[in-house]
């Protein structure tokens, strides 16, 4: 016999005495004064043998805040007496892969993945509506002696305010939002009982649970007629091998969050018709390889996450790219380094994914200009996010990959949540058909319209390059004469030095040649301030772009490097 506080050996025993425990502990932080709590919940520990009344194999359970799943029940001998074997979500937690004295009682992934654990250690859970009382309500409400004071047993219990609180958070035919992120929830519970007591629920975080099979979300959902949002993530579920025959499981269903659950592409479409009106799909970090097309099915989807699934290619993007509603696609860290539509030549839109308004690839591999040049393609792409990409962490400084990005996709309006104003757009295309015209001239470009005929090469390295002539007029030579060195004059800018975080220093004005580095110009600084050189953030202003404050990052790189002209303003911190 063991005796354990509040452990979860068989579900529903613990339920009480915990729901009673939370609860009061709410209504003490809430303004209760509770006298004699102590001694009424800690006469609730409980008996526990090892036996257990179910099969348990496949259960998940939580043992001292850590998830696993339990792949063995028996005898291990020499050690009498009844032992589970668990398989860790965390396989550093484990000591072995289920193997002991040379037998193999069970099986893991990982070769520390197993441990052997006594039934009274693990907590199995507790079901839905359960869960639901434990956080917002006093199971059994409590009768009021009409003293001031609450009965509990046949304990009195002082008050201050208990019995609106109680009334207030008893309301669960009210509620409509909840969220039960692990609290150990297994199952729906008795039949009908999560739809008579909470009717109107429409929002669900069922995060990080004890949730083991889709069959017990469906008992849970199919009570939970008005459901809308769902957070299914972090619980390791397993899924139907066939179609389901409830294909209207979730009739108003238009969030639903999978991340961490497991689940594959395959059962992502034998379960989506139960989906009907789905909006937004959450799959991240599920190692998914996206196998087939969607057919008949996430048709009403404008939002998928595909996060942190390292197979995932442009091969496998194609397959969904005819989702007609699909308005956003979340591709961080996937591993993805190009990207080519097949249907469209230079210069034409493809008719892949056209509706897609909002994409994002951070922290994925791409170098190459390609790979930005194809997307200027998709019919419908407004928003774009891609930090964290070698291409965007080169030698190139920050400001001017910014701007050839802009050129490159001519509808673009938001870069990396950075809104794209007409005057920056305008800047970043004058300025990259400065940049690339001397080799348009030496790729076939020319002035007169009748002799422009720039090389293929340079069309598909620069496709909108001939769009911006036309829409600002060719490159003149003038323009892209290189300055000579030895004429200062003309390279001289007249600077403004502020300092935002130094409101007494006195706002300078300076001289610089335009061809000095940011290196050379921090030096000076030092000097004129006493400050170490190490300590200098330089960044400037320019009239042409107001409110926007553009950061000189890479000290190699000359002001004139980042279209720094006279009438700017440098902006020193230290």
């Amino acid at each position: 016999m063991h005796w354990e506080p509040y452990v979860g050996l068989v579900p529903g025993l613990q339920d009480r005495a915990l729901g009673q425990r939370q609860a009061l502990n709410r209504c003490a932080t809430q303004g209760s004064l509770i006298k004699g709590i102590i001694s009424y919940l800690d006469s609730g520990y409980m008996i526990m043998n090892d036996t257990l009344t179910s099969d348990v194999i496949g259960r998940r359970v939580e043992v001292n805040g850590e998830h696993a799943t339990v792949r063995f029940s028996g005898i291990v001998p020499p050690v009498a007496g009844l032992w589970l074997g668990v398989e860790w979500d965390n396989p550093e937690r484990g000591k072995h892969d289920g193997s002991h004295d040379g037998t193999v009682y069970f099986k893991c992934r990982h070769p520390t993945g197993g441990s052997f654990i006594r039934p009274n250690k693990v907590n199995f859970g507790v079901d839905f509506l359960t869960a639901v009382k434990n956080r917002y309500v006093l199971e059994d409400a409590p009768e009021e002696d009409g003293k001031g004071q609450i009965i509990i047993g046949n304990k009195p219990v002082e008050t201050i305010g208990f019995d609106s609180i109680i009334k207030q958070q008893s309301q669960l035919s009210k509620l409509q939002e909840i969220s039960l992120r692990n609290c150990a929830v297994n199952c729906a519970g008795d039949k009908g009982a999560i739809a008579k007591a909470c009717p109107n629920i429409r929002k669900v975080d069922l995060s990080r649970n004890l949730l083991s099979s889709w069959d017990e979300v469906l008992d849970i959902a199919d009570q939970l007629k008005h459901l809308e949002v769902l957070n299914l993530s972090e619980n390791k579920l397993s899924f139907p091998l066939a179609s389901l025959t409830l294909t209207r499981a979730f009739p108003a269903l238009k969030i639903l969050a999978l991340n961490r659950t497991g689940i594959t592409w395959a059962e992502v479409l034998r379960c989506a018709p139960g989906w009907p009106v789905l909006e937004e799909l959450y799959l991240a970090s599920n190692d998914l390889f996206i196998s087939e097309r969607p057919a008949d099915v996430l048709q009403t989807l404008k939002l998928l996450d595909l996060s942190s699934n390292q197979s995932i290619d442009e091969n496998q993007l194609f397959l969904i790219a005819y989702l007609p509603r699909l308005e956003q696609l979340i591709l961080s860290d996937v591993g993805i380094s190009s990207i080519h539509f097949p249907d469209a030549v230079t210069g034409h839109k493809t008719l892949m994914f056209p509706s897609l308004q909002y994409l994002i690839v951070n922290d994925n591999q791409i170098s190459q200009w390609s790979f930005i040049n194809e997307l200027d393609k998709l019919q419908s792409l407004h928003a774009l996010s891609c930090t964290r990409n070698p291409l965007m962490q080169g030698d190139k400084a920050a400001q001017t990959t910014r701007q050839f990005i802009i050129a490159k996709i001519g509808q673009l309006k938001t870069l990396n949540k950075c809104e794209i104003l007409p005057e920056e757009r305008r800047g970043a295309e004058l300025d990259y058909r400065k940049a690339f015209g001397n080799e348009w001239k030496a790729a076939g470009g020319h002035q007169d319209p009748d002799r422009n005929r720039p090389n293929e090469e340079f069309v598909a390295a620069h496709p909108r390059y001939q769009l911006l002539c036309l829409k600002y007029g060719a490159p003149e030579d003038g323009e892209l004469k290189t300055q000579q060195p030895f004429v200062l004059k003309n390279q001289l800018l007249t600077l403004k030095i502020k300092y935002p975080n130094q409101v007494d220093q006195k706002v300078l004005e300076k001289q610089l040649p335009a061809s000095m580095t940011i290196q050379k110009v921090k030096g000076l600084l030092a000097r004129l301030l006493r400050v170490p050189v190490s300590e200098l953030l330089l960044s400037y202003e320019s009239p042409k772009m107001p409110g926007r404050e553009i950061g000189l990052e890479n000290d190699q790189q000359s002001l004139q490097f980042y279209s720094v002209e006279s009438g700017d303003c440098l902006l020193v911190r230290w």
